[in-house]
């Protein structure tokens, strides 16, 4: 049995109640498409956080088109019962746990790119699409779409947490590359939000408002979004430091100057170990920058060029490149499967992750300070992060049936999230809130802040139906 998680960190909100009139009521309306089975049902009631102890939804309903999740919100709406949106559930912060009861709702199955507008560098998908799917449905006509958060996420998913990843220092996040929204509100009403206009001054920005809002205010049944022409030439490369503290210098330097660079990703040695037994490579195992320039050949050389010479004055002891498509694969492939590889260095184990955003010219301060303080803690841990905006990641590896160690993990979160605030940062670059950082929001924000959420949250989703408990409670 594992231990649970600290008290102040479960929910407190009794379950709803499920009638079995609503359970009888989709399954009339949906037949195959709703199950009640145990099995998927719990595969529905979990994520890949740490939570444990959180019961299953009391079913899952497979949407398959607007008219579906619009039907299956409306029933759950007559009977006040809760409706968890669910992608491919790769969260980590408890986004899709069922923490009042209520049912599942997935839309894996709509997983369809409705259009490609190349001439405006636009597409539109339903949510279930997932990142990979859409860069191989634009490839053909010479584009990309640039959000890589890891995982291969749904859009959906990715739109509703905010998503970013190792492509924001250039590119921006979900927030600047979602246009437009097809949108379920609590009443199961379809709303549309933006258009494939590249700005607009139409009213409030209710795009802006379902961004990241994590399934709190609508079901996104469909998303257009921008996309970009796939640069003339690309190039990745290695470099190794004899310390972190080097690396980030470096990093903060290359920003700081202006280089445009579209990648910069801090791996740490002992990520640098794992990845390597892991994906079966032979890097250097010291603290490394992979980074990637995009451009014409000539600006990418100009950029190389340049950075190279910035890591050279904080003491780079190699410069590896990558230039073959298949080379820079291996590269990022491994660089995305570093959580799966922390977690093999420590067979049965869990992590316990965090992620925060600081002023670029803050990270150095905040990054080493952490890392001092998880050195002295003495628990095995990862170190991975977007460092060219300023974002990192820890992952704490715990022995899941030790109450000692989750809580050792939780405070050293906490001691990350507030050296993080306290630098005038943020709590979570691209994670978002879910159940996991609902605390550490009240602090970012402030209880006026916090007080406006809830009043958009009441107004629009009276009832408290849309995936309650999550980013701040009633």
């Amino acid at each position: 049995m594992n231990a649970p998680l600290p008290a102040h960190l479960l929910p407190t909100v009794a379950l709803r109640a499920v009638p079995a009139e609503l359970l009888q009521q989709l399954q009339a309306r949906f037949g195959g498409q709703c199950s009640t089975a145990l099995a998927v049902r719990e595969q529905h009631g979990r994520d890949e956080s740490a939570f444990t102890h959180v019961p299953p939804p009391a079913a899952v309903v497979f949407a398959e088109s607007t008219q579906d999740v619009a039907d299956a919100v409306q029933l759950c709406a007559q009977h006040r019962v809760p409706v968890i949106p669910f992608g491919v559930g790769s969260s980590l912060e408890g986004h899709l746990l069922a923490v009042q009861g209520g049912i599942s709702l997935d839309v894996s199955r709509m997983n369809r790119v409705l259009s490609v507008n190349a001439e405006d560098l636009t597409v539109t998908v339903q949510p279930g699409v997932t990142r990979q799917a859409v860069n191989q449905a634009v490839k053909s006509e010479g584009l990309f779409f640039p959000i890589d958060p890891g995982a291969d996420a749904s859009i959906g998913g990715m739109a509703a947490t905010r998503a970013s990843g190792t492509n924001a220092v250039r590119y921006g996040t979900m927030r600047e590359n979602v246009l437009a929204l097809e949108v379920v509100t609590a009443r199961g009403e379809v709303v549309r939000t933006g258009s494939r206009a590249k700005k607009s001054s139409a009213g409030y920005d209710l795009t802006r408002l379902f961004v990241g809002a994590e399934g709190t205010l609508g079901v996104i049944t469909e998303v257009t979004l921008k996309l970009y022409p796939l640069p003339e030439a690309i190039s990745a490369a290695t470099c190794s430091f004899p310390s972190i503290e080097a690396a980030v210098r470096t990093t903060i330097a290359v920003i700081q100057m202006g280089v445009p660079i579209a990648r910069c990703e801090l791996i740490d040695a002992a990520s640098v170990r794992a990845v390597n037994a892991h994906s079966k490579l032979n890097l250097r195992e010291e603290p490394m920058l992979l980074m990637e320039f995009h451009g014409s050949p000539a600006g990418v050389q100009e950029q190389a060029e340049t950075v190279q010479e910035i890591a050279r004055d904080h003491g780079a002891q190699a410069f590896e490149w990558a230039t073959t498509p298949e080379e820079r694969t291996r590269l990022w492939t491994a660089r995305h499967n570093a959580f799966f590889a922390a977690l093999q260095t420590r067979p049965g184990c869990k992590a316990i992750t965090t992620d925060t955003c600081v002023p670029i010219s803050r990270l150095a301060d905040c990054l080493l300070a952490s890392v001092a303080e998880a050195e002295a803690a003495g628990l095995p841990y990862f170190l991975v992060g977007h460092v060219g905006d300023g974002n990192f990641h820890f992952g704490y590896l715990i022995d899941p049936d030790s109450a000692d160690e989750r809580a050792l993990a939780e405070r050293l979160n906490h001691q990350v999230v507030a050296r993080a605030l306290a630098m005038q940062g943020t709590c979570t670059g691209e994670h978002g809130i879910g159940l996991h950082k609902m605390e550490f929001l009240r602090t970012e924000a402030g209880d006026g802040a916090i007080a406006l959420m809830r009043a958009v949250k009441q107004a629009l989703d009276p009832d408290n139906i849309l995936n309650p408990g999550k980013i701040f409670s009633l």
